[in-house]
C-alpha cells in the first residue's frame, strides 16, 4: 500500500478547496495517510479526514500525549528522549513518519522551520513530495534539493535554514 505522510505548519488551520481536492484524490486511491498529532495542518487534514470517515490513517506521537486525533485512529507511539525540548522533541516523530513514506505532502507558509525540516527529510530520503506553497498559493512538486533551493532563492520570503540545511543544499 502507498503510504502518503501529510505534514506543514502550525500556522495553517484551515485547508482551501484545492488542498482538499489534492487530499481527495489521495483518498480516492485509497493511500495510507500518516500525519502527526500538532495543531495546524495536522488537526486540520485529521478534521478533514475524520469528516469523510477515512479509516486509512495513523496518527504519530510522541511524549505521554497525544494532542489531537480526531478520528480514533490507530496511533503510532514514537519514543523520544524526555530531555529534548520544543522543536527538537517532534523531530524525532517527523523522522519516523517520514522513513516510513512513499510521498510526502506538506504544507508550507514559508516560514516553519519544522516544515521545512520535513521537506529536507523526505527529500535525503529520496521521496518524492508535493508542496503546496502558501505565499504563492500555488502547489510545487519537489524531487530534488534544486527543486528547494529554486524555492527559496525567491526573493521573496526570506527563509532562515538550518546549518545542516545550508550543508545539504550547497552539495
Amino acid at each position: 500500500m502507498t503510504t502518503v505522510f501529510i505534514s506543514g505548519s502550525r500556522h495553517i488551520r484551515a485547508l482551501n478547496s484545492e488542498i482538499k481536492a489534492r487530499l481527495q484524490n489521495i483518498v480516492n486511491n485509497q493511500f495510507e495517510i500518516i500525519v502527526g498529532d500538532a495543531f495546524g495542518v495536522d488537526k486540520a487534514v485529521q478534521h478533514y479526514l475524520a469528516a469523510i470517515n477515512y479509516p486509512t490513517v495513523r496518527v504519530f506521537c510522541s511524549g505521554s500525549v497525544c494532542r489531537n486525533n480526531l478520528g480514533n485512529w490507530a496511533v503510532e507511539w514514537i519514543n523520544v528522549d524526555p530531555s529534548l525540548k520544543g522543536r527538537a522533541f517532534y523531530t524525532e516523530k517527523d523522522k519516523a513518519m517520514a522513513a516510513q513514506a512513499d510521498y510526502g505532502f506538506v504544507l508550507w507558509d514559508g516560514k516553519s522551520q519544522g516544515s521545512l525540516n520535513n521537506i529536507h527529510e523526505l527529500l535525503r530520503l529520496e521521496r518524492k513530495l508535493l508542496l503546496w506553497y502558501a505565499p504563492e498559493k500555488i502547489f510545487h512538486t519537489i524531487t530534488t534539493t534544486d527543486d528547494l533551493q529554486k524555492l527559496i532563492n525567491k526573493p521573496e520570503p526570506k527563509v532562515l535554514l538550518s546549518e545542516s540545511i545550508q550543508h545539504s543544499l550547497a552539495m
